[in-house]
């Protein structure tokens, strides 16, 4: 497994016997400091970063979870186009979040953009790959809309992301663990503690747990923040302004050993996100045993549900009442939070990665035309259309 990512300069790290990640020098997307991006002219040149990356590691699969700079890179690499590379590896689009929504947080949610993100992921984006992988039903909406009207066959699968449940667990919380938490936080031993883990940015809907601990104010909770982005600011400008002193921020956590130790020494999970293309934080509170209050859509509904969680509406007022319910209710909170530790489970990372690596297999062979079908049955195939995207009817 090799990995191809933007960092802050060029190097290389060997993790384990099998992995190996290439970083790239690269500056920050222009919208969001968080991230940075790999852009063409990093590959479309003789000789260039990436270029000599695929010439030396020879890969059988190329998968890219990137839909703005990289998809030309596929199509190029597909066709065989690619100066200086004669491979031609399986080409798979893995999508990790929706374009319409970035769009929507970032840019704009008019109609002329929607438009353009219908018309982007139509023609720009989904027939650059051999096939496409996503995480949840939630992000697989665009690519099937995507896919309709298309002279070559696409298939698309529904992947879920998974959990290591060793490493988040409740056998982490103990009395030595909460007391520190509860002094972090300026509780008492009463105080229901909640948790958000995520990034502080425009699409996660972050502002909600402003409003809802403002809700909550005056009441024993407090709201541990862990996570950093370009919304920090205002949060804590917001926090600041309506006089709330139960907000408190933690920043980002890199161990991810201490993450789990504040999950299971915590009370209650708040995933503010109703667009959530699949959610990996709030599955790993739930293998903390941590109880889990997020919206009833997106990706989070792929393994949160009313047995197993509190799903509700993406209102502040909806969220605090599932949270003075699950003070009010410890009953229920005890058989959800035990559900939720066997869902947990059947989302383990050896588990769900043993489903990627058949994948893979399965669309290396019917890519290479060594199988006609595949025997993992994907969620659709593209649709048959003209040379103006326009579907038509096929007899088979």
């Amino acid at each position: 497994m090799r990995l191809v990512v933007p960092g802050v300069h060029t190097h290389t790290e060997d993790v384990g016997e099998y992995g190996r990640i290439y970083y790239i020098r690269a500056p920050l997307a222009p919208l969001n400091w968080n991230y940075r991006i790999l852009y063409p002219y990093r590959f479309l040149f003789l000789n260039t970063a990436i270029q000599r990356i695929i010439n030396s590691e020879k890969p059988d699969l190329i998968e890219i979870s990137e839909k703005y700079s990289l998809p030309c890179l596929a199509g190029l690499l597909r066709r065989g186009r690619l100066p200086g590379v004669r491979l031609r590896p399986v080409m798979v689009g893995s999508s990790h979040e929706r374009m319409d929504e970035n769009m929507a947080a970032y840019v704009s949610r008019g109609r002329a953009a929607q438009r353009f993100c219908e018309w982007y992921m139509k023609w720009m984006y989904f027939p650059m790959f051999d096939h496409h992988i996503t995480m949840s039903e939630h992000t697989a909406e665009e690519l099937i809309r995507a896919s309709r009207g298309h002279r070559v066959r696409r298939g698309i699968w529904v992947n879920p992301m998974g959990v290591d449940c060793k490493t988040f667990t409740p056998a982490l919380r103990s009395e030595t663990s909460r007391a520190e938490l509860l002094q972090e936080a300026c509780g008492r031993a009463s105080t229901t503690i909640l948790v958000y883990a995520g990034r502080l940015s425009p699409e996660k809907n972050v502002t909600l747990l402003i409003d809802l601990m403002e809700r909550l104010k005056g009441g024993d909770y407090r709201l541990v923040i862990a996570g950093s982005g370009i919304q920090q600011e205002l949060l804590v400008r917001e926090c600041a302004a309506r006089n709330l002193n139960n907000v408190f921020f933690a920043g980002y956590i890199q161990e991810r050993a201490e993450l789990a130790r504040l999950f299971a020494n915590a009370d209650i999970f708040v995933h503010p996100n109703p667009r959530e293309p699949f959610g990996i934080a709030p599955l790993e509170a739930m293998a903390a045993g941590l109880v889990v209050v997020a919206p009833n859509s997106g990706g989070v509904t792929t393994y949160a549900n009313a047995s197993n969680a509190w799903p509700v509406e993406a209102t502040a007022d909806a969220f605090a009442e599932a949270v003075r319910e699950i003070r009010e209710n410890p009953a229920a909170r005890v058989e959800k939070t035990r559900r939720a530790l066997e869902t947990a489970r059947t989302f383990d990372w050896p588990e769900i990665t043993g489903r990627f690596l058949e994948l893979y297999k399965e669309l290396t062979w019917i890519t290479r035309g060594e199988r006609r079908a595949p025997s993992i049955a994907p969620r659709t195939y593209s649709t048959p259309g003209d040379l103006l995207g326009r579907e038509i009817a096929v007899t088979r």
